[in-house]
């Protein structure tokens, strides 16, 4: 191997020369010049940005993933696909998990007993809720996560890196002063005064170069408030599906109860939950909305009733909706229906109307309009 002697050793010289100096300053033997106070300000700002990114990461990772090292390996698995530069393939949820021990439970004990098929039912709920979990992970893993770790691993890596040659630029201004205040002869003193000057230049210009990029915290600022955002709004959906899923759970196990009371046939204790679709994101291709809407009898009983409405609005449909009896009506996402309430009714639903077809329809599936 080349090595070049010469700058090995003069590397090593201005090393141990800036460490005399730091050692110096720190035991208050030697002079240190200040920074800017606005270039201090953004250093600490940076610094702060860089330490509670870290924080809101690292929770947000334990939040949403609170025992990633699994007998899986998963963290080793991470890595590897990582480094190979590929896709890690997506994993099944606890939930989902829990849902098929419940759907093979079932099949040895009797889809027809009563126990068998409520364990259908529950089981096909929890890998919805196992989906809807799945779902959120990924979303916030591209959207929030992704970002803030892009931030410490570029973005930072660059600051840092110019922070470090600020000091070291700083040191050897620092040196220079050291130098001169000692020179004696007029020959030293013009070497030295030569070197204060270049020392000078070197610094101001890092000094500059550090600035503008730490005065570029404020555009992360804003690009992390935004994946806040889309954070906040991932939770949001995700939590709104798991309170319907397991208000349609409850409806499809009361209504098991209920048959189990009037002594009905076992094979109609318990639905299969299959065919009583409901909200589980954009339609896989090759499905299709229920069409019972389109069977059901077109006037139903609150109809029948006249009583009276309260003002009419449009609503746009945020989720795929399937109904579960003739009163409610099923919805595609992204449609656009009218909405009204009645005296007395549930503030949890709507009476939604979309050309001839009417019935009820839950709120947190609608963004209502203006």
């Amino acid at each position: 191997m080349d090595f070049n002697v010469k700058k090995l050793a003069s590397d090593a010289g201005v090393f141990f020369t800036r460490a005399v100096q730091f050692t110096e300053e720190r035991l208050g033997q030697a002079e240190k010049t200040e920074l800017d106070p606005h270039l201090e300000n953004l250093i600490t700002r940076a610094d702060g940005t860089k330490n509670w990114t870290e924080k809101i990461l690292r929770q947000t990772e334990v939040l949403l993933q609170p025992n990633p090292i699994d007998h899986t390996g998963a963290r080793i698995e991470e890595f590897i696909y990582d480094k190979l530069d590929k896709k890690l393939p997506s994993k099944v949820t606890n939930a989902e998990v829990l849902g098929q021990y419940m759907l093979e439970a079932a099949s040895e004990f009797g889809p027809g007993t009563p126990y068998g098929s409520t364990l259908i039912t529950v089981g096909e709920y929890q890998k919805r809720l196992g989906g809807a979990e799945r779902e959120l992970l990924h979303t916030s893993a591209t959207t929030f996560l992704t970002p803030l770790r892009n931030f410490l691993e570029g973005d930072w890596r660059t600051i840092s890196k110019e922070k470090r040659l600020l000091e070291n630029r700083r040191l050897d201004l620092d040196i220079c002063k050291a130098r001169l205040k000692k020179a004696k002869l007029a020959e030293a003193k013009a070497a030295a005064e030569h070197e204060l000057r270049v020392a000078q230049t070197e610094f101001d210009r890092q000094a500059e170069v550090t600035r503008l990029l730490l005065e570029g915290i404020s555009s992360t600022h804003l690009n992390h408030l935004r994946c806040l955002h889309d954070f906040a709004e991932a939770q949001a959906t995700y939590y709104a599906q798991c309170h319907h899923y397991m208000q349609d759970l409850q409806r499809e196990l009361n209504r098991c109860a209920n048959a189990v009371g009037t002594s009905l046939p076992s094979s109609a204790v318990c639905p299969n939950p299959v065919s009583s679709a409901f909200m589980s994101g954009p339609s896989s291709p090759g499905t299709t909305v229920s069409s019972s809407s389109s069977q059901r009898p077109t006037t139903l009983a609150m109809e029948q009733t006249q009583l009276p409405v309260t003002g009419t609005r449009k609503a746009k449909v945020l989720y795929d909706y399937d109904a579960h009896d003739a009163s409610e009506l099923s919805l595609l996402a992204d449609e656009l229906i009218t909405v009204y309430t009645i005296p007395g009714m549930d503030p949890d639903w709507l009476i939604g109307e979309r050309g001839n077809e009417k019935g009820k329809v839950p709120v947190t599936y609608l963004e209502l309009l203006s």
